[in-house]
């Protein structure tokens, strides 16, 4: 074997292992070095640096920084909607957005989860005169809306911890405390959604949230239903919450049937 083939057969069993580990972070996610390489057979050292290299093309990313634990960015999961013949997982959420706002006929959100924030990808307008407006592409971190702290509830509750510790930097609106938004997770965790009762960022406004997971179990996005208080009535939270669930779970079946 020429020097030239020896490079080229080395370059392509990096490629093979960084791939490998890559699959093995989806399925297994979150993960460590030391699983990696025991489930894989790679050396730790290697593993290493195939896990820098997916997370500087934006496939990766550090989801549990205490224990340096990886897991899959929102780009694996587009690249492999797109590859399935859909365009990304908004045209998959699109159509059931659609008719949950049309059989409740209030404005209703799809939000993607990027890190410790959610960016609203969707929007299905009420016909009402007075309604929720959110602007296509605002990121908000996830403990500001009922979306992230539905998110929260599906996060291993670790996970969960670390995101609660970072600080949110450049919102300008209160947040609720650590404590409330703990309390609040637990209550979201135990009925299947989450509530924002004109508590937290938007002021007048009750929503409801309901988590999109991936075929994993993951939390990758999630479906609120935006209400003006005026017009909310408590006593229909539950016949709602279960049609805003109905719609998130539809879509979650989706994902994971591509």
């Amino acid at each position: 074997m020429t020097a030239t083939d020896k490079t080229s057969s080395s370059a392509m069993n990096s490629v093979l292992s960084t791939l490998r580990v890559l699959e093995e972070v989806a399925a297994r996610q979150p993960i460590g070095v030391s699983e990696l390489a025991r489930v894989t057979g790679i050396p730790k050292s290697s593993v290493q640096r195939c896990l820098v290299t997916l997370q500087q093309a934006g496939w990766l990313r550090i989801v549990d920084p205490e224990r340096t634990r990886w897991g899959v960015t929102m780009k694996a999961l587009a690249i492999g909607l797109r590859g399935a013949g859909e365009e990304d997982l908004r045209e998959l959420a699109r159509p059931v957005i659609k008719r949950l706002a049309a059989d409740t006929d209030e404005t209703v959100h799809f939000a993607l989860r990027d890190g410790d924030d959610v960016i609203i990808t969707l929007r299905e307008d009420s016909t009402h005169a007075v309604r929720v407006f959110v602007e296509i592409g605002a990121r908000l971190p996830l403990q500001a809306t009922s979306a992230g702290v539905a998110i929260l509830a599906r996060l291993e509750p670790d996970e969960a911890d670390e995101v609660l510790k970072r600080d949110v930097k450049g919102f300008p609106e209160p947040l609720p405390s650590t404590r409330e938004l703990r309390k609040e997770i637990a209550r979201t965790a135990e009925r299947g959604y989450a509530v924002n009762m004109s508590a937290w960022y938007r002021p007048h406004v009750a929503s409801i949230g309901a988590a999109v997971t991936s075929s994993a179990g993951r939390p990758i996005a999630a479906i609120t239903l935006s209400i003006p208080e005026l017009r909310f009535d408590p006593a229909r939270e539950s016949e709602l919450a279960q049609l805003v669930v109905a719609a998130a779970d539809e879509v979650s079946r989706q994902v994971s049937a591509v």
